[in-house]
């Protein structure tokens, strides 16, 4: 397919999604009259039944759950193509050669300080938010893509030899598929156990304690780990592609 070609049917794409858009946009109420039935019912019977404080967490682990999972293996399909596009188009010794780069790109010293200085606490954050999605906002996602720029941090700080090190791809893909199936099998769980795909099987637990919510916290945190290591893959070959580009 020629260029023009591409250029006249991504134009034709991107005006079919800003008509949508525009559509789309025209059918939301004004500002300030958004306040529907599920607004006041939807926090008070996540609270009273499901035991979770954060109602948004609430509805993404368990009214809507069976989104989430499809959401959930977007990812993990986006960043397996990633990988599979960026290393096919990669030899074996341009693959050897990026990984013996041993120089760091050109970075000031303040950027490097700032940049070592704040991994520890972007890593603490991102668990945090994991963790405590159930309870407060945050959640599996804001806390993985938290946890994802602690990556993007030490390659801002220019240490690209360290990051060689602290991202080894074999525990990374590993993560990342293991995470995908762990959110999977929790479905299959609450359709064993409960008769319903994502059905909330575990003991809820009281509200505002950590255990509680039942399965809301554990696909959190599943879901902090795939994004994490699903955004930790994707950044990783771009970065590897960068690196051998320039070695080349």
């Amino acid at each position: 397919m020629s260029r023009p070609v591409r250029s006249v049917l991504g134009l034709v794409a991107l005006a079919a999604v800003a008509v949508a858009l525009f559509f789309a946009l025209r059918g939301l109420p004004d500002l300030g009259h958004g306040n529907g039935p599920n607004a006041h019912s939807v926090p008070i019977a996540l609270a009273h039944q499901r035991q979770a404080a954060n109602a948004v967490n609430g509805i993404t682990y368990d009214l809507r759950g069976t989104d989430t999972l499809g959401e959930e293996l977007i990812l993990f399909a986006a960043a397996l193509g990633t990988a599979i596009i960026l290393r096919a188009g990669r030899g074996e010794q341009d693959e050897e050669g990026a990984e013996q780069e041993d120089e760091s790109p050109p970075t000031s010293g303040a950027l490097r300080v700032v940049g070592a200085v704040l991994v520890g606490p972007a890593l603490v954050l991102g668990g945090y938010v994991v963790a405590h999605g159930h309870l407060t906002p945050g959640g599996g996602f804001q806390g993985g893509v938290i946890l994802a720029a602690a990556l993007l941090l030490v390659y801002a700080a220019g240490q690209v030899v360290a990051l060689e090190q602290l991202r080894p791809i074999d525990l990374v893909e590993v993560a990342e598929a293991t995470a995908a199936l762990a959110f999977a099998l929790v479905a299959i769980g609450g359709l064993v156990f409960s008769g319903a795909l994502l059905a909330n099987f575990v003991a809820y637990g009281s509200l505002g304690q950590l255990l509680s919510a039942g399965t809301i916290p554990i696909l959190s945190v599943v879901t902090g780990v795939e994004v994490a290591a699903a955004l930790t893959l994707i950044l990783s070959e771009l970065l590897d592609q960068a690196l051998v580009g320039d070695a080349a």
